[in-house]
């Protein structure tokens, strides 16, 4: 099917409501019919039934440029898949239709679908005989998708203000007395000892490479385990990267993203001012650190996700489609792996009395 990219397409206001919907929870995009996130998992609403409800913004759309029909859009999305000749758009939204900065930064996806997929086989195929025996790989396989995450990536100057109690060991040699053999015998030892003084200094240094999930779907700490991505692979953004994939708008803002990095690198910070302190040991350290030149971009990763539920407990499996590293949450059978207990627990009995019969 061709490609079809329409980065500037012509927005009207009175067109049905769009077939991918935002999760409530996170804000990822959620395909019609869906009953959970794939990102977070999140349950979601049943679809209201009648006409319109008469409140929130007016939906729009645009006209396919290969077949003519016309395809629903929101601004809470970027990427869409035409439902009748399979084309695929980008939609570019000014920052005055959105109310959201646009990427400037992409990374796109050097990981197929098709070898995604065989990285999940074979992830979850480790330590077959723990799995559950009813768990449907096809079924689960089936909603692993790929989608362009925002992150945020803040470079600032940190200046620093710290005093502190530096340490100078300094040593000394004392004689003394002590039974060997019962013999009491004289030796010499080193004995260490500490001259303490005030000191107070400025330090600074400039920080970035520290990424923030701009996604309430994909947290924090799935982030860091996905992670690296090689930064130096990013290109300046440009539509045709999200044509066929699933691309979401950010939900953590700016503002907050800055917040959160602000304490990372004040973290940085702090651990470099002690690497910088002159002598041997310091003690009672204080550290203001203030930031300026803080420049911030917003870009878009490639991620593979696969959410799903097994026994009413929610699983996640994360592929970097950028590197092809593979993190995740499997089902066990507690039932097997506690059978394969007690057999290792007999076997270990059997050893012990055959070793001891032999012995005799």
């Amino acid at each position: 099917m061709p490609e079809v990219i329409a980065s500037t397409p012509t927005l009207d206001d009175a067109a049905p409501a769009a077939g991918v919907a935002a999760c409530a929870v996170c804000g990822a995009p959620v395909e019609a019919g869906d009953k959970f996130c794939g990102f977070c998992g999140s349950a979601q609403p049943e679809p209201a039934t009648g006409e319109g409800t008469g409140g929130g913004a007016a939906p729009r759309f645009f006209r396919c440029e290969n077949c003519g029909a016309q395809v629903a859009v929101d601004t809470e999305h970027r990427s869409y898949t035409c439902a009748f000749c399979d084309s695929n758009y980008v939609v570019e939204f000014t920052p005055e239709q959105s109310g959201r900065q646009p990427p400037e930064f992409v990374i796109g996806f050097a990981v197929p679908p098709e070898q995604a997929r065989q990285r999940f086989r074979q992830w979850l195929g480790r330590y077959p005989w723990f799995r559950p025996g009813d768990l449907q790989l096809a079924q689960i396989e089936g909603k692993l998708r790929g989608a362009y995450v925002p992150f945020w990536s803040f470079s600032m100057l940190a200046q620093s203000r710290w005093s502190a109690e530096i340490g100078e060991y300094w040593y000394t040699t004392e004689t003394y007395t002590t039974t060997v053999n019962g013999k009491t015998v004289t030796r010499t030892r080193r004995v260490r000892h500490t001259e303490w003084w005030d000191l107070a200094g400025r330090h600074h240094q400039y920080y970035s490479g520290y990424l923030i999930s701009g996604s309430r779907g994909l947290s924090q700490g799935d982030c860091r385990w996905i992670q690296p991505f090689h930064l130096a692979g990013l290109k300046r953004y440009q539509p045709y990267f999200l044509a066929g994939w699933l691309s979401e708008e950010y939900s953590v803002g700016r503002d907050e993203a800055l917040t959160l990095c602000r304490q990372v690198f004040g973290d940085w910070e702090a651990e470099n001012v002690k690497r910088f302190l002159p002598g041997d040991t310091y003690g009672n350290l204080q550290v203001q650190t203030a930031f300026d030149q803080i420049n911030s971009d917003l870009i878009l990763l490639p991620i593979y996700v696969l959410s799903y539920r097994y026994r009413d407990k929610l699983y996640r499996f994360l592929v970097n489609g950028q590197t092809g590293k593979v993190v995740g949450q499997k089902p066990l059978s507690w039932s097997k792996i506690a059978l394969a207990a007690g057999l290792g627990v007999l076997l270990v009995v059997l050893m012990v009395l055959l070793i001891h019969w032999f012995m005799r």
